[in-house]
């Protein structure tokens, strides 16, 4: 079961925030039927938003992550509630780039330049936009220099996500270690050695390293504050679907009717299919025909 550990560390001027994400990115990879690094690429990314949801102050409250890149993969989108759900998507699936020099899956690649943007939903008038320029590509160094910049929170990330020859997933998590307002030179100085001798998250994972034993490895000191499951968990619904046919135009949807003889939907996020009957899609027109004459 995917676990969301919350802890803290020389009283509380160390925040830490671990997440073992491999069966939900397993899910997302059944889902979107991705390629190694397509998979790499989401399942960094989705790690990250579990975290990031984690730190909204409220349940009405969301977060979305969107990179957009200018080689093979020119999107990645994640959505992240406090809860601990997570959904995303990305524009190819089907990438598989490796590394020649290391062997590795290599997401900057694939990625490129471009752009981070997060924003948060704070459920008031105005919402929470920062857009970051990509300094690698790797997710996890664009997510500690928009920390750094955006919150002006020093932080370091950590993302990884094994793939299996078999294309299923090894492991999968995300760490993000924070320097806190009053946080002294000690602080930072052990901060930094940790950073720097730790294995790859993605490793620790797949020696069978649960979330909370990562997280008390990091310091001597480490109080867990909160535990909590995490799942790749979409909200489409054929009612959703359905209310979204209700904003198209009129002609188009007698075209569907008249031409297509029903209509056949997909969720971006999570790939359920939706299919409308000519019956369903009438219903919906007459629907939509009545609201305009009494509007």
């Amino acid at each position: 079961m995917d676990k969301l550990v919350k802890a803290m560390a020389h009283d509380g001027r160390i925040r830490l925030y671990v997440a073992v994400t491999t069966d939900l990115v397993q899910f997302a990879q059944s889902r979107h039927q991705m390629y190694p690094t397509s998979a790499a690429a989401l399942g960094r990314l989705l790690s990250a938003g579990v975290l990031m949801g984690s730190m909204l102050k409220s349940d009405k409250e969301k977060i979305s992550l969107m990179v957009r890149g200018s080689n093979e993969i020119k999107a990645i989108v994640v959505d992240a509630q406090h809860d601990g759900t997570v959904r995303g998507f990305i524009s190819n699936p089907h990438v598989m780039l490796l590394n020649s020099e290391t062997g590795k899956l290599d997401v900057g690649a694939a990625i490129g330049s471009g752009t981070l943007q997060v924003l948060k939903d704070m459920n008031m008038k105005s919402d929470f936009v920062s857009t970051i320029d990509l300094q690698s590509g790797e997710i996890g160094d664009d997510l500690a220099y928009y920390f750094t910049v955006s919150e002006q929170t020093p932080s370091a990330v950590s993302v990884g996500v094994l793939v299996n020859p078999d294309n299923t997933i090894a492991s999968a998590g995300a760490m993000i270690i924070q320097l806190m307002p009053d946080a002294n030179e000690t602080d930072i100085e052990m901060a930094e050695y940790v950073v720097s001798h730790l294995k790859p998250i993605s490793q620790m994972i797949a020696e069978g390293m649960e979330a909370h034993e990562i997280a008390l490895l990091l310091f001597e000191d480490v109080q867990i504050l909160e535990q909590r499951d995490v799942s790749f968990t979409c909200d489409c619904s054929k009612d959703k679907f359905a209310r979204g046919l209700l904003t198209i135009e009129v002609r188009d949807l007698k075209d569907m009717i008249n031409e297509d003889h029903g209509a056949h939907l997909v969720c971006h996020y999570c790939n359920e299919d939706y299919e409308f009957s000519e019956e369903e899609l009438k219903e919906i027109l007459l629907k939509k025909v009545n609201h305009v004459a009494h509007s």
